[in-house]
């Protein structure tokens, strides 16, 4: 068995998250207690909300990378295996790198907070905009390309699901294009438009932490967002951490990639299953599984 272990992003948060792991393994205790000394009064947040403060993406980063590694370690602890490489959906990039012994738990929690508080302050409310296309990803990439004002493909999630995020304008232009080609299209409820050039200043302040931060050795690879290519070298990653801001999240094809690379079994760590959904419909014969509470290790 050759596993990929995904971590998710943004939207996968629930108060509550983790906290039955948190009783019945010391390790991913030890997550959480790390993470109070870090970012003191998460803990409490995550466990008893109010739902509408988790939710703020300053407070929902730090909070889903704590537990995603919670569930990881626990994982670990009862089955006593390791991964042969590890991926995350943007901001889940950061877990996968903790889990590779790359990124300290404390450094990610810290730079997700920061990151976090970035994104949400480079854009003005109403300003920004993303929406769902099914369809087509090619057609949403030439719509994207042909049309004036920032619109961008962000999330490649699925073989024809495409999110697209900029200029609210930009971003209903390209929506009635599509829709006239025949493809469907949902507006999203999101806080910025993340992953386009519009995220550009929170990169930019972004950018010092990262290349302030120490980062080790990797114990297995991680398929990069903005390569879709497995990476092991620690220098290069301040500025793939970067670039991912304002670059498209390659999701098809890092899952693809893993598999080409052998990986046979994938495991999402932490609270929901969205990646495992979205794994089923890039590989419909792909073993799935996932680790977000105590019952999932048996």
């Amino acid at each position: 068995m050759r596993v990929a272990a995904l971590f998710p992003g943004q939207g996968s948060h629930a108060v509550g998250m983790g906290a039955d792991l948190t009783a019945a393994f010391p390790e991913a205790e030890a997550v959480y207690a790390e993470a109070e000394r870090t970012l003191p009064g998460l803990r409490a947040l995550i466990e008893t909300g109010p739902p509408e403060a988790l939710t703020l993406t300053a407070n929902q980063q730090p909070a889903l990378v704590a537990a995603s590694v919670a569930a990881y370690r626990a994982w670990q602890a009862r089955t006593g295996l390791t991964p042969a490489f590890a991926a995350g959906h943007s901001l889940g990039e950061y877990s996968a790198l903790v889990a590779a012994g790359t990124l300290g738990l404390a450094d990610a929690l810290r730079l997700t907070r920061r990151r976090g508080e970035l994104m949400q302050q480079a854009v003005p409310v109403g300003v920004g905009a993303m929406s769902a296309v099914m369809g087509d990803p090619d057609v949403v990439r030439e719509v994207c390309a042909g049309l004036e004002g920032v619109v961008q493909p962000a999330n490649f999630n699925a073989p024809t699901q495409t999110v697209i995020s900029g200029e609210k304008a930009a971003v209903d232009a390209a929506a009635a294009e599509l829709k006239g080609r025949g493809l469907k299209v949902i507006p999203l409820k999101v806080s910025a438009p993340f992953h386009c050039a519009l995220m550009g200043p929170a990169r930019d302040a972004l950018t010092p932490d990262l290349r302030a931060t120490s980062f080790g050795p990797f114990a297995f690879p991680v398929v990069a967002n903005v390569t879709a290519e497995p990476n092991s070298d620690p220098a290069t990653l301040p500025d793939l951490l970067a670039r991912q801001i304002t670059g498209s999240v390659r999701w098809v094809e890092t899952v693809r990639r893993l598999a080409a690379l052998g990986a046979d079994t994938f495991i999402e760590f932490g609270p929901g299953t969205v990646l495992t959904g979205l794994v089923r419909r890039i590989l419909p014969d792909a073993r799935t599984l996932n680790v977000g509470q105590s019952g999932d290790l048996g």
